[in-house]
C-alpha cells in the first residue's frame, strides 16, 4: 500500500449516502478476513461458490484496506478529471474505438445508448504496467500508490478469489491464478465520472474474469436479480462489490454467472452529485482460450454450457479488443424483449437496455 511519504492532493468530498426508501438487491457479504490462508480459504470457498452461482455478485468486507487508504485513493482518483484540463486530457485520450486499446481517457458522448442519446461516462483508465504508460503531468506523483494499489488488488484480492473459484469447481487452487499473471495487459484501474439523466450504462456483463467496485456513496448500480428484476446494489463503507465477467462464465462453463447490470441515475437526493468510483478489472492472459476448464469434477456432474464451440473461442486478446472497440459503436440487432445483440469474436454479447 502507499508509502510513508505521500505528495498532497486535494480531498475530494464525496457525496452524502441517500435517506430515501430503496429496493435493494440480496448481494451475499463474505468477510476477507481469513481468505489469505489454506484454511481460510478453504472455509470460505462454499460462500464464495454459492454467490458467484446464484448472484453473479458479492461484497467483500475486512479486505485488507483501511477507510483512510481507500479514501486516499478517491482523492488521487479525482486527479485526472479535477487536476488535468481539457487540452491535456485529449493528449491521452483512449484508441478504443480504432484498435481496441482501454489505456487513458475516455470521452463523454463516446457510446451510443439509444434513438440517438450518448453517454455522459468519463473515465481514465490505467493498464499495467503502469510505469510504461503515458499520464498527464498531474497523475506523476502518485503512480506509485496506483502500482502498489493495484497490485494489492491483484495479489491480495483478485487471487484469493481465484483460488477459491476453482475450489468450487473442484479444480486445483492455482487454476485460475496461473491463467492471471499480473503481468497479462489488460489489468486496469478505471476511475470514473458520470453526471447525466435516466440510464446511465445500459445492462450489460463484462468482459474480464473478475471485476472489483470499490464501494462509493452514489447508490446509482443496479443488478438483474435472478427474478429478472432490476434492483440496486446497497452501499457498505469501505467494501468491495465483486462480480464475475464473461471471461469467468467461459472458463466456468457456466458454472459461475456473468452479472447483468447497469448505472441509472441515482435517488432524488443524490441526484446532481459526481458518481466518482475506481474499479479494478482483471482479465486472463491474452493468449488464454476461452474454454471451458472440462476436467472440472464439478462440471462433469452438472454439464457445461458454453457460449461457443470450443473450436470457435476467441483468446482473451481477442475478445477483449472486439468487445472494448465495438461496445457503443457498432449496430446490433433488437429482439422485441428490448435485448440487444452482437456477435464478439464468435461468442453473441447481450445488452439490456
Amino acid at each position: 500500500m502507499p508509502a510513508q511519504t505521500i505528495p498532497a492532493v486535494a480531498h475530494y468530498e464525496c457525496a452524502p449516502e441517500t435517506k430515501e426508501d430503496i429496493e435493494y438487491a440480496a448481494v451475499p457479504i463474505i468477510d476477507f478476513t481469513n481468505a489469505h490462508t489454506p484454511e481460510g480459504r478453504g472455509e470460505l470457498a462454499p460462500q464464495v461458490r454459492d454467490a458467484m452461482r446464484t448472484h453473479g455478485f458479492m461484497c467483500l468486507v475486512n479486505h485488507g484496506v483501511t477507510q483512510a487508504q481507500n479514501d486516499r485513493m478517491t482523492d488521487i482518483a479525482d486527479v485526472p478529471f479535477s487536476s488535468v484540463p481539457a487540452g491535456e486530457q485529449a493528449q491521452f485520450a483512449s484508441r478504443t474505438k480504432e484498435l481496441g486499446e482501454l489505456q487513458g481517457y475516455k470521452p463523454r458522448g463516446s457510446w451510443h445508448l439509444d434513438n440517438g442519446v450518448r453517454d455522459q461516462i468519463q473515465h481514465y483508465m490505467v493498464v499495467h504496467p503502469v510505469f510504461e504508460q503515458q499520464h498527464p503531468k498531474a497523475l506523476h506523483p502518485f503512480l506509485p500508490e496506483i502500482h502498489a494499489f493495484m497490485e494489492h488488488n491483484q495479489f491480495n484480492i483478485i487471487y484469493p478469489i481465484l483460488r477459491m473459484l476453482a475450489l468450487g469447481l473442484e479444480l486445483p487452487e492455482e487454476t485460475f491464478v496461473d491463467l492471471h499473471p499480473f503481468e497479462a495487459k489488460g489489468t486496469t484501474l478505471h476511475e470514473e465520472e458520470a453526471k447525466t439523466k435516466n440510464v446511465w450504462m445500459k445492462g450489460h456483463t463484462d468482459t474480464g474474469s473478475i471485476t472489483l467496485l470499490w464501494s462509493q456513496p452514489v447508490v446509482a448500480l443496479q443488478i438483474m436479480s435472478p427474478d429478472g428484476k432490476w434492483r440496486y446494489v446497497r452501499h457498505v463503507p469501505n467494501s468491495i462489490i465483486v462480480n464475475a465477467g464473461d471471461t469467468m462464465e467461459m472458463l466456468s462453463g457456466g458454472f459461475y454467472k456473468a452479472t447483468i447490470h447497469r448505472v441509472v441515475q441515482p435517488p432524488r437526493d443524490q441526484r446532481g452529485h459526481t458518481r466518482l468510483s475506481h474499479f479494478y478489472f482483471a482479465y486472463a492472459d491474452a493468449d488464454v482460450r476461452l474454454v471451458p476448464c472440462a476436467e472440472s469434477s464439478v462440471l462433469q456432474r452438472v454439464g457445461i454450457t458454453r457460449k461457443c464451440r470450443d473450436e470457435d473461442a476467441p483468446t482473451m486478446r481477442t475478445y477483449r479488443t472486439m468487445r472494448a472497440s465495438m461496445y457503443g459503436n457498432s449496430e446490433v440487432e433488437r429482439k422485441d424483449n428490448g435485448v440487444e445483440e452482437q456477435v464478439v469474436g464468435g461468442v453473441v454479447v447481450k445488452h439490456y437496455n
